[in-house]
């Protein structure tokens, strides 16, 4: 059995708590270095979530613990008693590349252990395939995920409204989307998380529509106002981050709301084939 990372063990400490956005920039941050975490200092902690000090005071003592002396130690024991991850069995560790395409080979695993229990990617294909319109929030990096999943949604929901670029338009958008009848918004949010993606799933919420959030972590910025998250780790060992995980993830709601609504989305993908057809848009 392979040993859990210590970046889940960090994780583990977070789960079921509710957690202010203060909060959970700190907790991002130990997660982020959970290898180090139980060996910095409040201070660090504070500079690392650029947070003061008392916060983190504040943070230990909402999980539980009587101040951060304490939450350090545990942090220690998690992850000194974890172990470490074994290199891959293909070989040593390789290249920068390499290690950074091994590192996404880990997060789909990751991401698939956690598909096990399918209740929160149902619950979410349900409340998107009942959306009439369905608005697709991805702002910055998001906005290629949030435009791949648009395209492929099209082919079996009547009416889909990417929602990619920021400004007052976005608000125009999304308001109109809420006028037309939509009821959920499906929101990607993938770090740096772009201040005017959380102000659109902020209004979405106070206009009483469901939020469903893909995002990087249980513990994102995001999370605060969704009804539904659903986390897919972010490739961060090259340059750029790698998004694998999170669009298998988008691809994996896209097949539950095929499934909420099987006839519907199987009579709308035949009208396409039919058309395409007609139209002679392939050549294979």
């Amino acid at each position: 059995m392979t040993p859990v990372a210590p970046t889940d063990r960090v994780l583990d400490l977070f789960h079921g708590v509710r957690l202010t956005p203060t909060q959970r920039r700190i907790a991002h941050s130990l997660v982020q270095h959970a290898a180090s975490a139980g060996y910095l200092s409040a201070a660090e902690v504070a500079e690392l979530a650029r947070v003061s000090q008392p916060s983190v005071t504040r943070f230990a003592m909402a999980l539980g613990y009587d101040g951060y002396p304490a939450l350090r130690r545990r942090l220690r024991e998690i992850v000194a008693g974890g172990g470490a991850v074994p290199a891959p069995a293909s070989g040593p560790a390789g290249n920068e590349l390499q290690r950074a395409v091994r590192a996404e080979v880990d997060n789909l695993h990751q991401l698939a252990e956690q598909l096990a229990d399918l209740g929160r990617v149902t619950a979410a294909g349900e409340l998107l395939a009942a959306s009439r319109p369905l608005p697709v929030l991805g702002l910055r990096a998001a906005a290629p995920l949030a435009a791949y999943f648009a395209y492929f949604a099209a082919k079996v929901h009547p009416d889909v409204r990417v929602l990619d670029t920021g400004g007052s338009l976005l608000a125009d958008r999304l308001e109109q989307a809420r006028a037309a009848g939509a009821s959920a918004l499906l929101a990607i949010v993938l770090p740096r998380y772009p201040r005017e993606a959380l102000d659109a799933l902020r209004e979405a919420r106070a206009a009483g529509m469901s939020v469903v959030a893909i995002t990087d972590s249980p513990v994102s910025p995001a999370a605060e106002y969704a009804e539904i998250v659903l986390p897919a780790a972010v490739g961060a060992q090259l340059v750029f981050d790698l998004h694998t995980a999170p669009m298998a993830l988008a691809m994996a709601v896209l097949q539950a709301i095929c499934d909420a609504a099987p006839a519907d989305a199987q009579r709308r993908l035949e009208e396409f084939e039919q058309s395409a057809t007609r139209r002679q848009l392939f050549v294979g």
